[in-house]
C-alpha cells in the first residue's frame, strides 16, 4: 500500500521570528507522494482557471456578435473549452479520490478513510497596501514596519504547506489568530485595502477571489478541518491509541466544518457552502462512528453473547450513519460536484457494515451458549437479545430461542445469509467505480469479510436442514460512544500581535481615527501639573484644571499620552508615566499626545464588526493586552459586516473616549 509519513521524508522550511514563534511548512519542492499530489492539484487548478476565462470570453463574444460565421467559430471553440474543462475536472476528482496517499503504513487491514485535500491559494503581496495604510491611517513611516510585514508574509507562505501533524495544525491556527489582529489593524469598516485573496475550490478547482479578509479566514479554517482529516486517516487503527487519535482528529475536523457552516453565509466557493459543509460534518461523524466500531472489535477478545450482540449493534449504527451521508451526497447541489468515488465509497461502507452487523449477530447466536440467568449477570444476554432486533423476528419467541441451541442456529443462519447478501452488494457497488477498483486494501477487506461469512455459513449449514431460512429483521443500531463535534480551540495557540508596535488595539485600530500627534511642553506648577490621569496603555488625560500648567501647555481632556521626551509610551503603565512626570526637572517634560475623533469627525459612521465566538456571543471583544495572547482569536467574521449601536461611547466636545474597562489604576490628580 502506498502512502505514509511524508513528514519523515519532507524537509521542513522553517524560520524563527523575532517574537519567538517558529514558522514551519513542508518544502514544496520535496518530491514526496503527498507533495506531488498537491503540486498536481495546483497545476490543474491553474489550468481550470485559464479554461474558465477562455470560456467566459467566448460566451461574451457569442452573445455580442451578429455574424453567423463568427458565431459558428466561437461555438466550436466553446465545445473544445468545455471538453477540456470536463477532462480537467475528472482529473481533479481522481486526485481528490487518492485516499491511499493519506493512509497509514500499518500492515493491519482496515477500510480506508476519506481525507480531504487542502485548498490552494495564490501568493499575496501585502507590502505596499500595508505600508500605505500605516502612512495614511497611523501617520507613521510604513518602511519602518518592513520586518513585521515580511514576518506576516513568511507566515502566510509557510501555512500554504503545513506538515501533516500537530505542528502543521499549530501553524494554521497561528496564522488564523494573526488574522484577528490584521483585521482590526488594517481593515476599517466600509473600506478595504484593495488586496485580493485568491483561493481554489478544494472539490472543483474553480478559483474564487474576494477582498474580504473573512474569505481568507474561512479558507484557513477549512484547511484546518482538512488537515485534521488527513491526520485521522494516517493513524494506525490496529491499536487502541491509534483509534483514539483518529477519533479525536475526525471529531475536530467535524467541529471545524460545523463552525464554518454556522458562522459563514453566502460563501463564494462550493466547498464552503452550507450544503457541502453539512455533508462534510456528517462524513466526519460517520468516520468517527467507524473508529468506535473498530475499537469495540479490538477490545472484544473471546467475548460472550451480549458482547457480540453489542458489536453487531455498533456495526448497524455505522451502516446507518453512512446511509445518511450517502443520502446527503445524492442531494443537489452536492451531487453535482462531490467525487463519484466518495459517494461510492460511502455506499460501499453502508452495505459492508450492514453485512458485519448480521455476521456478528450470527456469531453471538451460534458460537456461544446463553448462560443461565444468575444474580450476578441478571440475565444480561437475555435482555440484550430482546432489545437487539428492530422488530420481532419470525418463529418462536426469543425466550424459546435463547434456551434452544437449534433455534439459535436457525436464527443465526438467517442472519448469516443476510450478511452474505450484503457483502455481495458491497462488492457489486465497489466494482462500479474505476478508482475504487484500484484500491487494493479495500478490495482485500471486502473479499476477506465475504469469504469469512461464506466459511461460517458452510460451517453451520447441515445437510438435513429442511426448514426455509427465515427473513431476519434489521438490527437495532446502538453505540457505546456517541461522536462529539469539537470546535477548534484557537486560544491554546498563544501568539504575539506582529504589529503590536503600532500601539494598543483598543485605541490604535483601523476603525478609530485621531488627530495628528501634538507635542506640548509640560512644566510643574507650585504644587502640581494640574491634570488628572487615568488608565494604562496608553494613559488618558481624564481632566485638566482650568488655568493650570497642563491647560496652559495645551493639554485637553480626552488626550492620550503616546510619548514622553521622545520615548514611545503607548504601551506604558499608569505608574510608569506618573513616575516620569514626577521625576522631571525644572525644564519639565515634552509630551506627545493624540485626540480620538468622534465618529462624525472621522468621516465614517461608527460601524461595529460583528464577531462570532465559539460560544455564539455576537460582540466585539476588547483584549486587556492584545500584544501577549489571543483571547478572542477564534472569532470569525461574517462575509457581510453588520451595523450595531455603540452605547458605550462617551463624547466630550470634539472627542470621544473608549470605555475604561481595562483600567486597574484609579483616577488620580497630579
Amino acid at each position: 500500500m502506498s502512502g505514509g509519513s511524508d513528514e519523515d521524508l519532507c524537509p521542513q522550511a522553517e524560520e524563527v521570528s523575532p517574537t519567538g514563534s517558529i514558522r514551519k511548512g513542508c518544502d514544496p519542492l520535496a518530491q514526496t507522494q503527498r507533495s506531488r499530489l498537491q503540486h498536481r492539484r495546483v497545476k490543474i487548478n491553474q489550468q481550470i482557471n485559464k479554461e474558465m476565462r477562455m470560456r467566459a470570453g467566448a460566451e461574451n463574444l457569442f452573445r455580442a456578435t451578429t455574424n453567423h460565421k463568427v458565431k459558428e467559430t466561437v461555438a466550436l471553440e466553446l465545445s473544445f473549452v468545455n471538453s477540456n474543462l470536463q477532462l480537467l475536472k475528472e482529473e481533479l476528482e481522481e486526485l481528490n479520490s487518492s485516499m491511499e496517499v493519506y493512509q497509514t503504513e500499518s500492515e493491519s487491514i482496515n477500510v480506508p478513510m476519506i481525507p480531504l485535500g487542502l485548498k490552494e491559494t495564490k501568493e499575496v503581496d501585502l507590502a505596499v497596501p500595508l505600508k500605505d495604510f500605516i502612512c495614511e491611517h497611523y501617520g507613521e513611516d510604513g518602511s519602518q514596519y518592513e520586518k513585521e510585514i515580511k514576518e506576516l508574509m513568511d507566515l502566510r507562505q509557510a501555512m500554504r504547506t503545513p506538515s501533516r501533524n500537530e505542528a502543521g495544525l499549530e501553524l494554521l491556527m497561528e496564522y488564523y489568530n494573526q488574522l484577528y489582529f490584521l483585521d482590526h489593524r488594517f481593515f476599517p469598516p466600509g473600506k478595504n485595502l484593495g488586496v485580493y485573496f485568491h483561493w481554489y475550490d478544494s472539490l472543483t478547482g474553480v478559483p474564487s477571489c474576494q477582498r474580504a479578509l473573512a474569505f481568507e479566514k474561512g479558507s484557513v479554517l477549512f484547511n484546518i478541518g482538512a488537515l485534521y482529516t488527513q491526520i485521522g486517516a494516517r493513524q494506525d487503527r490496529s491499536t487502541v491509541q491509534g483509534i483514539e487519535t483518529a477519533i479525536d482528529a475526525f471529531q475536530r475536523a467535524a467541529g471545524a466544518f460545523n463552525y464554518l457552516k454556522e458562522n459563514f453565509s453566502n460563501a463564494p466557493s462550493l466547498d464552503m457552502s452550507a450544503p457541502s459543509l453539512n455533508m462534510l460534518v456528517r462524513l466526519m461523524v460517520a468516520q468517527v462512528q467507524e473508529c468506535v466500531f473498530e475499537k469495540v472489535v479490538l477490545l472484544l477478545g473471546d467475548g460472550d453473547v451480549a458482547a457480540h450482540l453489542q458489536v453487531a449493534q455498533e456495526a448497524a449504527r455505522v451502516a446507518d450513519v453512512y446511509s445518511l451521508v450517502f443520502q446527503t451526497m445524492a442531494q443537489p447541489p452536492v451531487k453535482d460536484y462531490v467525487p463519484f468515488s466518495w459517494a461510492t465509497m460511502v455506499q460501499v461502507k453502508a452495505e459492508h457494515f450492514k453485512a458485519l452487523s448480521h455476521y456478528y449477530a450470527s456469531v453471538a447466536l451460534c458460537d456461544h451458549d446463553v448462560p443461565v440467568p444468575s444474580a450476578e449477570d441478571e440475565g444480561k444476554s437475555e435482555k440484550a437479545l430482546l432489545q437487539f432486533h428492530a422488530t420481532k423476528p419470525q418463529g418462536p419467541s426469543l425466550n424459546v430461542v435463547l434456551r434452544d441451541a437449534e433455534e439459535r442456529r436457525r436464527l443465526g443462519k438467517a442472519h448469516l445469509k443476510r450478511a452474505v447478501i450484503q457483502h455481495e452488494e458491497a462488492m457489486r457497488i465497489h466494482s462500479l467505480c474505476r478508482i475504487l477498483r484500484k484500491m487494493d486494501i479495500l478490495q482485500e477487506v471486502l473479499s476477506f469479510t465475504h469469504r469469512r461469512s461464506l466459511d461460517k455459513y458452510s460451517e453451520i449449514d447441515h445437510e438435513d436442514d429442511f426448514f426455509e431460512t427465515c427473513e431476519v429483521p434489521s438490527i437495532h443500531p446502538k453505540t457505546q460512544q456517541k461522536p462529539e463535534i469539537k470546535t477548534p480551540n484557537f486560544s491554546k495557540i498563544r501568539i504575539t500581535d506582529i504589529f503590536h508596535q503600532l500601539g494598543p488595539l483598543s485605541v490604535f485600530s483601523a476603525k478609530h481615527r485621531w488627530s495628528a500627534q501634538r507635542r506640548v511642553r509640560l512644566g510643574r506648577g507650585e504644587r502640581s501639573f494640574g491634570l488628572t490621569l487615568r488608565g494604562d496603555s496608553p494613559v488618558l488625560v481624564a481632566g485638566v484644571v482650568p488655568g493650570g500648567c497642563a491647560a496652559e501647555a495645551g493639554l485637553r481632556e480626552g488626550d492620550y499620552i503616546v510619548s514622553v521626551d521622545g520615548e514611545d509610551c503607548r504601551w506604558a503603565k499608569h505608574a510608569e508615566v506618573v513616575q516620569i512626570l514626577k521625576s522631571s526637572g525644572e525644564a519639565g517634560v515634552e509630551l506627545g499626545v493624540i485626540t480620538l475623533h468622534s465618529p462624525e469627525q472621522g468621516g465614517q459612521g461608527e460601524k461595529k464588526c460583528v464577531l462570532l465566538s465559539a460560544g455564539g456571543d455576537k460582540e466585539n471583544t476588547r483584549l486587556k493586552n492584545p500584544s501577549t495572547a489571543v483571547r478572542g482569536s477564534g472569532y470569525l467574521l461574517l462575509w457581510n459586516k453588520k451595523k450595531s449601536s455603540t452605547a458605550s461611547k462617551k463624547r466630550a466636545g470634539g472627542t470621544f473616549n473608549l470605555p475604561f474597562t481595562n483600567f486597574r489604576d484609579s483616577e488620580a490628580m497630579y
